[in-house]
């Protein structure tokens, strides 16, 4: 084999891992139906190895960040660059003892999408090339509509995604019943009668409320209910797919942390439409397990935020039907990173000439929410 040959590339040691967590300020308070925030944070991971540096991260405590630095670093050091799947899998069995959901999983999710990026680019090709495409783009959905929002700022985004192509758009529900009759119908009205309007509870209600809400909603044409009660709630996903008003679909899995939670989900019949997160569930490696969990329950699979993370992969699995292109995600992904993909008439489309996930890190601009 001659030096030249890609294959001396996956055979490089990987002889550094590198990680750091960033904190951004949103541009405005922002809730859903459970939770307040002010800011994000994002645990970025650099991989290195035969002169090519992978770029990889989750929207993470900086709890992930010191788990990676303390303990996981040291087991993808030395590896070969090429053996994403052992190394994930030694990933997952150094933290056996600490729990692999949450943290953890966020933890391997980063590293395992960095080095997905360092084989691509050792490889000298796009990550959509690697992985071997089905589609040259993939549809988004444009996700924000907080409960936080006024209805003005609301009807502004909404609209805004509407009139820019975007196909469907997603609110937040779940604060006050009432409210989110009203903010539905004003939703519908900002956007129009061509574009699906999907709604988000994040787990705040009950089953009964849920139901009562979809019937009100159905008539805004709402399509998709996210989370309508706790997605840990198999059961009461169940009862409420079996009963939700036509068309409307049940979605969940944006906090599933591995292939045995969704394969529960799926099983239990809870879900219309699974949610994987590449930046949660294990990275690229547990992205593709759960699409071919999809493709034997022949379901469709929907891509939870990052958008810079699952453009690639999206656009490789058969059963995708759309990227979320979260408010926070897509902002802060452009502020860091060079290469960032910029919609198109509501879609996102890889760009091929570029290796890997094509994302470069902008150091200074990163610099000033450095974690302390």
């Amino acid at each position: 084999m001659s030096a030249g040959d890609p294959g001396d590339g996956l055979d490089a040691r990987i002889t550094g891992v590198e990680v750091s967590a960033y904190t951004i300020p949103t541009d405005a308070p922002e809730a859903d139906g459970t939770i307040t925030w002010d800011s994000t944070t994002i645990v970025l991971v650099r991989a290195t190895a035969g002169g090519a540096t992978g770029i990889g991260y989750s929207y993470a405590d900086r709890a992930s960040a010191a788990l990676i630095h303390g303990t996981l670093a040291g087991v993808v050091t030395g590896r070969r660059a090429g053996d994403v799947g052992a190394i994930t899998m030694a990933l997952a069995q150094a933290c056996r003892n600490l729990g692999r959901p949450g943290v953890a999983s966020c933890a391997i999710s980063a590293i395992d999408v960095a080095l997905w990026d360092l084989k691509a680019r050792l490889l000298g090709v796009s990550l959509v090339a690697l992985l071997g495409g089905v589609r040259e783009a993939v549809t988004l959905y444009g996700s924000g509509g907080f409960t936080s929002y006024s209805l003005a700022r609301l009807e502004r985004q909404l609209g805004g995604w509407a009139r820019d192509g975007f196909r469907a758009v997603k609110m937040k529900i779940g604060r006050d019943i009432a409210a989110d009759r009203l903010r539905v119908r004003a939703a519908r009205a900002a956007i129009g009668p061509d574009t699906e309007l999907f709604v988000d509870a994040n787990g705040a209600y009950a089953c009964q409320q849920a139901l009562a809400q979809a019937d009100a909603f159905v008539e805004h044409g709402v399509t998709w209910f996210e989370e309508p009660v706790s997605s840990d709630d198999l059961d009461g996903l169940r009862r409420l797919r079996d009963r939700m008003p036509p068309p409307i679909e049940v979605a969940a899995g944006e906090y599933g942390y591995d292939a045995i939670y969704f394969r529960r989900m799926l099983a239990a019949g809870a879900v219309d439409v699974l949610q994987a997160d590449a930046t949660r569930c294990g990275g690229i490696t547990g992205f593709l397990a759960a699409a071919a969990l999809c493709d034997a329950w022949n379901l469709p699979l929907s891509a939870h935020t990052a958008p810079s993370v699952h453009a690639h992969v999206c656009c490789a699995a058969p059963r995708v039907r759309h990227l979320e292109y979260f408010h926070d995600h897509a902002r802060i992904e452009s502020m860091l990173f060079d290469g960032v993909l910029t919609p198109v008439d509501g879609r996102l489309q890889p760009d091929r000439s570029r290796p890997g996930l094509g994302l470069e890190l902008k150091p200074r601009d990163a610099s000033r929410f450095a974690a302390a």
